[in-house]
């Protein structure tokens, strides 16, 4: 029984990060790809990839984890509460976002040169 929890946990939040992936542009494919769909989240959030280095330092990937949540929500027009959501329980919140009527609002445009 534990078993088919933890599997339908896993495909709820493969499926959420598969649409929230193509709601953005970029492959749904790339949501079962280990490390990959970090970088991808990276792209989406709109943060440098270096940052996927946190992700494997403990405590510093908890943070990186929130600020990347927060950032991602704040694309799709979310507040940061729904970033921590995605961060802390990704299982609820992906789902939601990505079968959701939120939309990709990309990066902002870069600043006018003066």
């Amino acid at each position: 029984m534990r078993h088919l929890i933890f599997l339908a946990i896993m495909v709820g939040i493969i499926a959420g990060f598969w649409k929230v992936f193509t709601k953005a542009g970029k492959p749904g494919w790339a949501a079962i790809v280990p490390i990959y769909n970090i970088i991808v989240l990276l792209e989406i959030a709109g943060k440098p990839l270096w940052w996927i280095i946190l992700f494997f330092i403990p405590i510093a990937n908890l943070v990186a984890m929130i600020l990347v949540g927060i950032a991602v929500a704040e694309k799709f027009g979310k507040t940061g509460g729904f970033g921590v959501g995605l961060a802390l329980l990704s299982f609820i919140f992906y789902p939601i976002l990505g079968f959701g009527d939120a939309k990709y609002q990309g990066a902002p445009p870069p600043p006018a040169i003066q």
